[in-house]
C-alpha cells in the first residue's frame, strides 16, 4: 500500500479522499490555487502545494505543476478525484512516465471511453445495447442534419468529448437543429477543446440508470449494483438513489453483466460507472465515466463498502476485496446535491460568502444514517472559478420510505445564508408526489413545475413572530446597558405598541403589564442570538433567524423565508423601474450578440449569449421592442448586474 498520495483536486472530493487515506494511515498532499489558500481541503491534508492563480487552466489543470508537486513531496500516487484531470488520458500517461501511480484506469481505457462515438463502436462489438443514433467522424452540419432527420425527432445532440450536460441539446423539430448544433459546438469547444458531436434518438420518458463497476489488474471485474439518476435539470443530476426503484433481480443482473462487458471491452481497471438510458424494460448504453462519480456515496451506503479504499487497493496492485457472489444490497440510500444556485431563475449559479452554514447532525463515513460530504466551512466563499456545489447530503434507510423521511428531515435542518441555494427546492422535490411515488424519468422537474415552484403564499404568523422577535432582540443587544435605548417596551402605567414592516407584512408588538402581544396574541420569547423558542398563544414555535444586512432569513418548519426589514425613510425616493435595462444575472463572459441594434424583435427573441461556470445562458427580449444599443462585445467579461444592452419596449 502507498504511504503518501497527492490529491489532484479540491473541495468535497479532496476532503473525501483524504478521510479514507487518514483512516488507512496514508499521508496526503493537497494542491491549491490562490482562491483556495484557506480552504477546507488544504486543512484536511498533511501537506499542501500552491499551484497558481484561481483560474483552473492556470492551476488545477496544469499537469506539469501537479507532477512537480508529487515529486517534490515524495508522493507515490496521485488521486485525481472527479472533474479536472480525472479523465485526461495524457495526464494518466504522464503519471506513468514520471514513475507515479495514477489512481484510476489506464490511459488506453480513458481514451477508448473518452470519445463517445468511439465508445459506442466498441460497445456495439461487445454486444452492449445502444440507442439508435449517429456516431461517425463526418461532422459537416449538412450530414448531421441529414442524420438527425433520418433518426427522427426528437433527437439529442451531445458533445462527443463531453459530460456534465455541457454541449448537449434536445431538438424537437428539424428547423431548430442548425441553431442548436451551432450552440452545442461552441459550448463543447470552450469546455473540452473539441467540438465533435454525436446524434441520438431522444427518448420521451427515459430513466437514467448507471451501474458501478470495479476491475483489478488481475482480470477480475464486478458490478456494485445500480443508481437511479433520473432527476436532472439541464442534463445535470440533482438527486440520486440506490438501488433503482422497481428494478427486478433479472434486469439488475442483465444491466450489471452488460456494464462488466463494457469495462472488460476496454481493459478497465479501478472504479468506473457505465451509464444507461432506460425506457420500459429496454436499456441502452450511453457512456462510461472513467472515474469515481459524485454520487458514489449511495453505493457505499447500500453495500457498506468504502469505494475510495477499493481504488487505493486496486491501484496498489491488490486484488478486488470481494467477488460478485459476496456483494449484496442492504436498505436504500439517497443523495441530494446542495448547490449555490437559484432554482426560481432557471438554476442560475450563485456566488457569495457562506455567512451562516449549518448541517444536520451527521457522521461522514460509509455506514451512517445521515452523512454530509462538504468542502466548505462557515465564512468560506463560493467563487465563479469552480463548480458551485456546497455539499452532498446522503441518507440511508431500511427501505426507500425511511430514506425519504430522513432526507426530508436532513434538508430541513440545512441552513445556508449568504447566497441563493437549492435547499428549499430539494425539500419540495423529495416530498413531491412524483418522486416519493418513484414515478421517475428525466423530465420529472419540468412536468411537475407547478408543485416544485409554487406561487408565493402567505407568510405564516409563526415566521413573522420569529422575525419580529429577532428584530427586537437585535435592537436590545445594540442598545446594551442604556435603558433609554431599549426596545423591550417597558413603560410606566401604559401599553407601548411597536409597528414593524417585514417584507409585505405589517405586524404589531404590544407591551403591557401582563406581557407582550404579537398581533393581539400572547407572545413569550427566549433566544441565544440566532435560535429562538417562542410561545405564540398556546402554540410553541422554534426557529433560527439570521440577519443579512436588512434581510432576515427565518428558518422554520424545514424551510427558509426571507423578509426585508423596511425603513421608509431609508428607502424614500427609490424607484423599482429598470428603465428598459437588461442586466447580467451573474458574472460571466459575453459569447455572442444575436440581434442587430435598431432592429425590432418579438418577446422571447434571443438577444445575447453569456457563458458562466462553463454553461451557456441566453438573454431574451422581455417584451416586443427594439434593441437600441449593445454595451459589450463578444469576449468581454461582465459582472453580476452589469447592464448588457439598451432595450426600448414597443
Amino acid at each position: 500500500m502507498f504511504t503518501k498520495i497527492l490529491i489532484a483536486n479540491r473541495g468535497e472530493i479532496a476532503c473525501r479522499v483524504a478521510s479514507t487515506a487518514r483512516r488507512l494511515g496514508i499521508k496526503t498532499v493537497a494542491v491549491y490555487s490562490d482562491a483556495d489558500a484557506g480552504s477546507k481541503h488544504v486543512a484536511s491534508c498533511d501537506e499542501a502545494v500552491h499551484l497558481g492563480p484561481a483560474a483552473a487552466k492556470e492551476s488545477y489543470l496544469v499537469m506539469e505543476k501537479i507532477l512537480a508537486a508529487a515529486k517534490a513531496t515524495g508522493a507515490q500516487a496521485i488521486h485525481p478525484g472527479y472533474g479536472f484531470l480525472s479523465e485526461n488520458e495524457d495526464f494518466a500517461e504522464a503519471c506513468v512516465k514520471a514513475g507515479i501511480t495514477f489512481i484510476g484506469p489506464p490511459a488506453s481505457a480513458i481514451s477508448a471511453m473518452g470519445l463517445k462515438s468511439e465508445a459506442k463502436s466498441r460497445m456495439e462489438k461487445a454486444k452492449v445495447p445502444l440507442v439508435p443514433g449517429y456516431h461517425g467522424a463526418d461532422q459537416s452540419p449538412a450530414l448531421l442534419q441529414k442524420e438527425a432527420d433520418r433518426i427522427g425527432y426528437p433527437v439529442l445532440i451531445k458533445a462527443s468529448a463531453g459530460g456534465g450536460g455541457k454541449g448537449m441539446r434536445a431538438v424537437e423539430k428539424s428547423e431548430d437543429f442548425a441553431a442548436a448544433l451551432e450552440s452545442c459546438k461552441r459550448e463543447a469547444i470552450n469546455a473540452f477543446g473539441d467540438d465533435a458531436v454525436l446524434i441520438e434518438k431522444y427518448l420521451t420518458r427515459p430513466r437514467h440508470i448507471e451501474v458501478q463497476v470495479f476491475a483489478d489488474r488481475h482480470g477480475e471485474c464486478v458490478y456494485l449494483f445500480e443508481r437511479d439518476c433520473s432527476v436532472q435539470r439541464r442534463h445535470q443530476k440533482v438527486l440520486e438513489e440506490a438501488p433503482a426503484p422497481g428494478m427486478s433481480p433479472a434486469r439488475r443482473a442483465a444491466m450489471g453483466e452488460a456494464a462488466v462487458a463494457a469495462a472488460k471491452a476496454v481493459g478497465y481497471e479501478g472504479a468506473g460507472t457505465v451509464e444507461f438510458i432506460s425506457e420500459g424494460e429496454q436499456f441502452y448504453f450511453m457512456e462510461m465515466n472513467t472515474r469515481l462519480q459524485v454520487e458514489h456515496p449511495v453505493t457505499e451506503a447500500i453495500t457498506g463498502l468504502d469505494l475510495v479504499e477499493w481504488q487505493l487497493r486496486v491501484a496498489a496492485g491488490e486484488k478486488l476485496p470481494k467477488k460478485q457472489s459476496e456483494l449484496t444490497i442492504k436498505g436504500h440510500s439517497l443523495e441530494a446535491r446542495v448547490y449555490a444556485e437559484n432554482p426560481e431563475k432557471g438554476f442560475l449559479p450563485a456566488i457569495g460568502t457562506l455567512a451562516h452554514l449549518r448541517f444536520p447532525e451527521h457522521q461522514s463515513f460509509v455506514n451512517s444514517a445521515v452523512r454530509v460530504d462538504s468542502g466548505v466551512r462557515p465564512g468560506d466563499a463560493i467563487t465563479p472559478f469552480y463548480d458551485p456545489m456546497i455539499a452532498k447530503l446522503i441518507v440511508w434507510g431500511e427501505d426507500r420510505q425511511q430514506a425519504l423521511a430522513r432526507m426530508s428531515e436532513a434538508l430541513g435542518h440545512t441552513q445556508i445564508v449568504g447566497l441563493s441555494t437549492n435547499v428549499g427546492f430539494l425539500k419540495r422535490l423529495v416530498e413531491s408526489k412524483a418522486f416519493s411515488s418513484a414515478d421517475l424519468d428525466t423530465g420529472l422537474i419540468a412536468k411537475n413545475h407547478a408543485e416544485l415552484f409554487p406561487e408565493t403564499s402567505r407568510v405564516p404568523d409563526a415566521v413573522l413572530a420569529l422575525a419580529a422577535a429577532a428584530v427586537l432582540a437585535r435592537e436590545d443587544r445594540l442598545a446594551g446597558s442604556d435603558p433609554w435605548s431599549s426596545r423591550t417596551g417597558w413603560r410606566v402605567n401604559q401599553t407601548f405598541v411597536r409597528g414593524l414592516r417585514l417584507g409585505a407584512h405589517e405586524v404589531q408588538i404590544a407591551y403591557g403589564r401582563a406581557g407582550s402581544l404579537f398581533n393581539g396574541t400572547r407572545l413569550t420569547v427566549s433566544n441565544d442570538g440566532v435560535d429562538y423558542q417562542l410561545m405564540l398563544g398556546e402554540q410553541p414555535v422554534r426557529g433560527t433567524v439570521v440577519f443579512e444586512g436588512e434581510t432576515l432569513n427565518v428558518f422554520h418548519a424545514g424551510f427558509v423565508t426571507q423578509l426585508g426589514l423596511f425603513d421608509p425613510i431609508a428607502h424614500a425616493g427609490e424607484d423599482d423601474s429598470h428603465g428598459g435595462k437588461l442586466v447580467a444575472p451573474m458574472p460571466g463572459k459575453i459569447v455572442a450578440l444575436l440581434a442587430k441594434s435598431g432592429v425590432s424583435v418579438k418577446k422571447g427573441t434571443a438577444l445575447l449569449v453569456m457563458e458562466a461556470m462553463k454553461m451557456e445562458h441566453t438573454i431574451t427580449a422581455p417584451s416586443d421592442g427594439t434593441v437600441s444599443e449593445y454595451l459589450f462585445t463578444a469576449g468581454d467579461q461582465v459582472g453580476e448586474g452589469a447592464e448588457l444592452l439598451k432595450f426600448a419596449p414597443a
